[in-house]
């Protein structure tokens, strides 16, 4: 399928980086636990942890609402669970995108109810609520663009991760 690149891999460092900074000047002082979003959130996780200067640790939580769609199912099914207990912790979820989010309100609820001391969400791309319900991101890298979206981590049919920008998936 034809792509188009949409945000260069230059124009992700540079709003990673001042993510990064964002972050540690807005989230309590302190340690931080970062829990990245798979498959899709990986690579911006990492790069996003290195901006962040502070003592963090990272963890991750595996999703699937897509399977090989480029449309949502409806369901979310945990595929992998945290490692480590996040009550009392200040949590930082770092989504890819949130779409439909069906996903973010879903893993809200999950991690809500193992107790951190405060939880934010970081997403990558952020596309308005269909549903015109505002959800609580706290940082966004960039607004999504209309269409199916792949590269730096997003995949379409697990393929495209591999691209250093974000794409429009095409045809």
């Amino acid at each position: 399928m034809p792509l188009r690149e949409v945000i260069p891999a230059a124009a992700i460092a540079r709003r990673v980086a001042e993510l990064g900074a964002e972050v540690h000047a807005r989230l309590p002082a302190g340690p931080l636990t970062v829990v990245g979003v798979l498959r899709g959130a990986f690579i911006f996780t990492a790069d996003l942890v290195r901006a962040i200067p502070r003592d963090l640790t990272v963890d991750f939580l595996g999703v699937r609402s897509y399977g090989d769609a480029t449309v949502s199912s409806g369901v979310v099914e945990i595929t992998t669970d945290l490692g480590a207990p996040i009550a009392g912790r200040h949590v930082l979820l770092v989504e890819d995108i949130v779409d439909t989010g069906l996903t973010l309100r879903y893993l809200l609820e999950l991690l809500r109810a193992r107790g951190p001391a405060s939880l934010h969400i970081c997403a990558l791309l952020a596309k308005p609520p269909a549903d015109g319900t505002a959800l609580p991101l706290d940082f966004v890298g960039f607004p999504a663009p209309a269409g199916f979206v792949v590269g730096y981590g997003l995949d379409g049919r697990q393929l495209y991760r591999n691209l250093p920008g974000i794409n429009l998936l095409e045809g």
